[in-house]
């Protein structure tokens, strides 16, 4: 019997991949590969087994700790490789700061909006040609989205179904003026990692979802001692650090719950079809091929 393809990936921030790979679902982890594509090499891609089903995991900073920054991150790089591997839903893990002091460290979040905030990345695919132009009223698969949240829900975790997520470009972290700011755009959290991802997986007509845990309060949000050495150098405290790490030990579980309920199920949304008038005009057949 021929293997059914893998359609499914994850790409992880920091700690993700320890977290997966410890997971009994994600123990098979296969050596990690490193596609070359137009775009430079990806960042190390593996293969794991779940139960019942395979799926592509990327990290995103690398798989040793935080190798590379977010700004220094070949998303184009990552979500073409992904492309060529066969996926067709992609969720990503991020450990965003809140803006909206509901979300607290610790709590899930399935945000449904986005801003892009970041100065300095290639966002586009096909530069240089007239193609790339897609709509973004729904930035993450609402399939996706759908399936995230039943699978937080299910375990009694702490989450919010939805928030708007400003991106920005790291990676130093935000001053409370900027803060400010996004909170009046309408920001319930802030990071550095979905821009471009959620864009160009939509340029290859892949589906897109992010899982969030608030891991602080953004600056200015709850005060905070300044406590050098320190990861974020003292936005956390002792019990906000506990639940964020509690929090982080059931990913595994959320992630699996999710890529169970999606490898089973058929693709519905308009995601696959975000580069259809290209196609109806005869311009390309697979954005692999226009990619440059």
């Amino acid at each position: 019997m021929k293997q059914k393809e893998t359609t499914l990936a994850v790409i992880g921030g920091s700690r993700a991949y320890d977290l997966l790979a410890s997971a009994s679902f994600g123990a098979e982890g296969k050596k990690a590969r490193v596609v070359k594509t137009p775009f430079g090499d990806s960042a190390p891609v593996r293969k794991f087994t779940g139960d019942g089903f395979d799926y592509f995991f990327l990290s995103r900073h690398g798989e040793k700790g935080y190798e590379v920054s977010a700004p220094a991150v070949n998303y184009r790089a990552n979500v073409w490789a992904l492309k060529k591997l066969g996926v067709e839903r992609i969720l990503a893990w991020s450990g965003p700061g809140a803006i909206n002091p509901a979300m607290h460290p610790g709590h899930f979040v399935v945000p449904n909006d986005i801003i892009d905030a970041t100065k300095n990345r290639a966002s586009n695919f096909f530069e240089g040609t007239g193609l790339g132009f897609i709509r973004m009223s729904e930035p993450f698969c609402p399939e996706l989205r759908a399936a995230t949240a039943t699978a937080i829900a299910s375990d009694g975790n702490q989450f919010h179904d939805g928030g708007v997520y400003v991106c920005t470009e790291g990676p130093r972290l935000e001053t409370p003026a900027e803060i400010r700011m996004f909170s009046a755009w309408g920001a319930d959290l802030v990071g550095m990692t979905l821009v471009p991802e959620a864009f160009l997986a939509r340029q290859m007509e892949m589906c897109y979802a992010a899982v969030c845990l608030s891991t602080n309060f953004a600056e200015g949000v709850a005060p905070r001692d300044f406590r050098e050495g320190e990861l974020f150098e003292g936005m956390l405290n002792e019990a906000e650090k506990e639940k964020v790490e509690n929090s982080l030990s059931r990913l595994p579980a959320i992630l699996g719950s999710a890529l169970h309920k999606l490898s089973n199920a058929q693709r519905l949304c308009k995601c696959g079809l975000a580069m259809e008038r290209y196609r109806k005009k005869g311009l390309l057949k697979n954005p692999l091929d226009a990619a440059r």
